[in-house]
């Protein structure tokens, strides 16, 4: 059984059902019209881009093609977590990198290599989607992470320079903030493990059973990314911090003002 082709008149029709959400906000005055229109514009090009690169991936099936899809994907979510966290990319990047990258290869590779073990592990069918729903899921647990640990320390200046008066470690002064960081990024995956297929089915198993696939093998599928991203997240968020706190604290355990975007933190 294959997955019903959606033709492009219909897809039209698909578009026009933006119309809805874009007169409510007209109503109401909310002026996003351009950003809409420029959302749903860049969705579309984008999608179709990636979805010709990764139909021309799956063709070849190249190994050193599929480790170059997945360093680009890396490459751009580092630069996306620092920016949308506050973090200057150029002080930051390579410590986010090595954090995401250590965490997605890792969690992939155990879950291609030793759970699903496919003819070839570079199986580009296996190998892109399943590291693409890991790093995406896994990118805003670290967003998150960073956003409230340094805007906590930011917030926090006075207690936590207390800490390091009455002889607390820059470590053992920062660990309260670093585990409020890291629970605020993993609630989300925590939330969603707990209420799968009560509240909503997940976008996974949901694609794979309109694929055709038997929905035990579905379900076996989504409860191995499930526990891929939440290892992931987790592992990424922790390296993450803690490789950032050299660089945003100088010699006096003061945190560098200079090195966020946000001029106000």
């Amino acid at each position: 059984m294959e997955t019903l082709d959606i033709s492009l008149a219909r897809m039209a029709l698909l578009y026009g059902l933006c119309l809805l959400p874009w007169s409510l906000l007209w109503l109401i005055g909310a002026r996003l019209s351009r950003d809409i229109g420029i959302g749903i514009v860049r969705m579309t090009l984008q999608l179709g881009l990636v979805g010709i690169y990764i139909k021309t991936l799956f063709t070849l099936n190249n190994p050193w093609l599929n480790a170059a899809w997945i360093l680009i994907m890396l490459i751009v979510a580092d630069f996306s977590i620092l920016r949308r966290s506050g973090l200057k990319v150029r002080y930051f990047a390579l410590s986010c990198f090595t954090a995401v990258a250590v965490s997605i290869v890792l969690s992939t590779a155990y879950l291609v290599v030793l759970v699903i073990q496919p003819a070839h592990f570079y199986d580009a069918r296996y190998l892109v989607p399943l590291a693409g729903m890991i790093l995406g899921n896994c990118m805003q647990g670290n967003v998150i992470a960073l956003e409230r640990f340094y805007a906590a320390v930011g917030k926090n200046q006075t207690e936590y320079t207390t800490y390091l008066m009455l002889g607390a470690s820059r470590w053992e002064a920062l660990l309260p903030y670093f585990r409020q960081a890291v629970k605020a990024a993993l609630n989300p995956s925590i939330a969603n493990m707990a209420t799968m297929g009560l509240v909503s089915l997940p976008g996974m198993m949901t694609g794979q059973i309109l694929g055709g696939s038997d929905p035990w093998v579905a379900v076996k599928y989504q409860i191995a990314i499930m526990i891929c991203i939440f290892t992931s997240t987790t592992l990424a968020t922790v390296i993450n911090l803690k490789l950032s706190l050299p660089i945003a604290f100088n010699e006096y355990d003061m945190l560098n003002e200079q090195l966020f975007a946000d001029s106000k933190r």
